[in-house]
């Protein structure tokens, strides 16, 4: 059977050529989520997440640490939702282009995604996608799970409960464990306390690696006018990093990929104007940081003494000022859109912390699992999570437990998950999909196939979501181990995820 024919029907736009296309097929995802995980009550946009709609229409590439909400001047209005239907090949009324039903949407406002859609076929998808999973470009394992988020239901498998490496699409699951472990409207605080005993201002990290150095000036600013309240004039300063305990340098040792794993630092220790991928990085991002504090507190007319130093904050010290992160929702959307290893290793840490575990990468690794754990019937054996970002080949997760977790993140019961999903690179739009998706073969899952990618020397991964020909939204994970050829490894994984866009499968 060709792949065509196991597909059953093609997508009628499978030529996305420019970027409203691609938004508005982002938005289609969207949509599709926001129906099969929220009760619609009312019109297309009452079940319609906020966040992924201003996403899906105006996504901000600058993706700073300040974490603006959007592009420059505000974001544009969010595609409405027959211009969605249009672009999915569904009409506003629920037929398709021609006419035909589908799967008798319409009559209750059901979407693209939602239940009304037909499912996939375990022996169509198979058909589909396992010529593509023999491709040598895969390497020597290939393990592969597709789901149907609505259901839970596994609709295809191939060593799907195999334990592999996972590289960057461990993000996921810390993702998962943060959010559920801390809620997604927290936030991470950067204190300076007061110890009047000792004239002496200490400043506490709190484990936000995107403090910029705007947001330290202003903490500064703050601090000065309290200061100069009390009459301090002349201070002392101090910096205390003790929230996280262990080895500050990830196991692969000095990295640009990675500052060392400290709780106070700015721009995450990058010695660059850079704001994410691979950068030189500050040897003592903590110690720098506190020059700056110093250096800015001077410029406000206090007298700081000598050097900064690092020491414990005395109990029952007065804040004198707080700077506190974005969201972790909007932290985990950067985590996973642009796989910054710097926010996945906080976000495994704030979990440590929230659960009463050692902050360190042996204590995260337990924080994780156990959060995880909580969930009745995630596939969590085998996994390993020794640390939040990926980079540590002592990690282990299935093709099977990636789809669980983002089926879970698209459940009605937990939509402090949710920008798990709304946080996934689109293809050929942005993050570390912004560059794949651009030949024939893999057309059809531009702007459609949203998924963290996944790579390390030899090992090659993408698990996301996407919207079915038919309009079913499912998950996926496709992982390879054992590769010798990045690229082709890319383009492999690529036109699974494609396939899975491009095919009804019935």
């Amino acid at each position: 059977m060709s792949l065509t024919q196991a597909c059953g029907r093609e997508r009628g736009w499978s030529e996305v050529r420019d970027t409203w296309q691609v938004a508005i097929g982002s938005a289609a995802v969207g949509l599709a989520v926001a129906v099969s995980a929220v009760t619609v009550t009312g019109p297309w946009d009452s079940g319609q997440r906020t966040a992924e709609r201003v996403r899906a229409a105006a996504w901000d590439h600058r993706a700073g640490a300040d974490h603006p909400g959007g592009a420059r001047g505000g974001p544009a209005p969010a595609p409405g939702a027959p211009e969605v239907l249009t672009a999915l090949g569904t009409a506003p009324d629920g037929s398709d282009r021609d006419g035909a039903a589908q799967g008798d949407p319409g009559r209750n406002g059901a979407a693209p995604g939602a239940g009304g859609a037909p499912l996939p076929t375990r022996t169509a998808l198979a058909d589909a996608l396992e010529p593509l999973l023999e491709r040598d470009a895969l390497g020597t394992l290939r393990t592969a799970s597709v789901t149907d988020v609505a259901t839970g239901r596994q609709l295809y498998g191939a060593k799907a409960d195999r334990a592999v490496v996972p590289a960057s699409t461990i993000k996921i699951a810390t993702s998962v464990a943060a959010l559920s472990a801390l809620g997604d409207d927290h936030r991470i605080p950067t204190r300076v306390l007061w110890d009047e005993d000792g004239k002496r201002a200490v400043l506490v990290g709190g484990g936000d690696p995107t403090l910029t150095r705007a947001g330290l000036a202003r903490l500064a600013d703050a601090t000065a006018r309290e200061l100069a309240e009390r009459g301090a004039e002349r201070i002392d300063l101090a910096y205390d990093v003790s929230l996280y305990t262990g080895p500050v340098r990830h196991p692969i040792g000095v990295n640009d990929n990675i500052a060392p794993v400290v709780a106070l630092m700015v721009e995450a220790g990058r010695l660059d104007d850079s704001t994410r991928g691979p950068a030189p990085r500050s040897a003592d991002p903590a110690g720098d940081a506190a020059e700056a504090f110093a250096d800015r507190l001077r410029d406000r007319g206090i007298d700081v003494s000598g050097a900064p130093r690092a020491a414990k904050a005395p109990k029952g010290a007065e804040e004198l000022a707080v700077h506190r992160s974005a969201p972790l929702s909007k932290l985990v959307e950067r985590a996973l859109t642009h796989s910054d290893n710097d926010i996945a290793e906080a976000l495994a840490r704030q979990t440590a912390a929230a659960r009463g575990e050692r902050v360190s990468f042996a204590g995260a690794a337990h924080a994780v699992r156990d959060q995880l754990e909580e969930y009745e019937g995630l596939s969590l054996k085998g996994a390993r999570f020794a640390d939040g970002s990926g980079l540590d080949r002592a990690d282990r997760a299935s093709a099977e437990l990636l789809t669980e977790l983002l089926t879970l993140a698209a459940d009605p019961d937990h939509p402090e998950l949710r920008s798990v999903l709304s946080g996934l690179p689109v293809a050929r739009f942005n993050g570390t999909l912004g560059g794949r998706f651009d030949d024939t073969a893999t057309r059809a899952g531009a702007g459609l196939v949203r998924a963290k990618t996944g790579t390390l020397t030899g090992i090659n991964t993408l698990a996301g979501t996407v919207v079915s020909a038919d309009g079913r939204l499912l998950a996926f994970a496709f992982m390879a181990s054992g590769t010798t050829d990045r690229q082709g490894a890319h383009e492999a994984l690529d036109r699974l995820a494609s396939a899975v866009a491009n095919c009804g499968c019935r």
